[in-house]
């Protein structure tokens, strides 16, 4: 049995679906952060059969729930201090986004211009470009 001790403050990143960890670890920006960051992949799981867990000892605001929400808004965010959970955050698809996902319009060209998409559709989680209407493409 695998026994990663509890962490005193920081965030753990819950039922995410087997084998998504790392790519989440890269489009949060973790890699970049001066902290400990811990992963577990295929842990048991009642609710999926098998996770991936994330436990980063750092502020939850260094964190981009947007970012976070379009890669999977299901996922559980648990807020830690001293050692026990005090909150858990609700991931809510953003109405708006800016300079995480990219375009090939006018914005490659005008590179002063910050990529920004909008939510389109929520049902079926579509974001469009707000200077072309292009649907997003790009899978995070």
């Amino acid at each position: 049995m695998l026994n990663v001790g509890k962490i005193e403050e920081g965030f753990v990143l819950d039922h995410i679906p087997a084998g998504r960890s790392m790519s989440i670890y890269y489009h949060l920006g973790l890699d970049k952060l001066d902290c400990c960051v811990a992963i577990i992949k295929n842990a048991k799981s009642n609710k999926l059969e098998k996770k991936d867990i994330i436990k980063v000892e750092c502020d939850i605001n260094t964190l981009n729930l947007d970012v976070l929400a379009v890669i999977d808004h299901t996922i559980t965010v648990n807020v830690i201090k001293a050692g026990e959970i005090v909150e858990k955050k609700e991931l809510v698809l953003p109405k708006e986004l800016k300079g995480v996902m990219k375009c090939r319009c006018i914005t490659s060209i005008e590179q002063e211009l910050p990529h920004i998409f909008y939510l389109a559709d929520s049902s079926r989680e579509v974001y469009r470009c707000k200077y072309c209407d292009e649907k997003n493409s790009e899978k995070m």
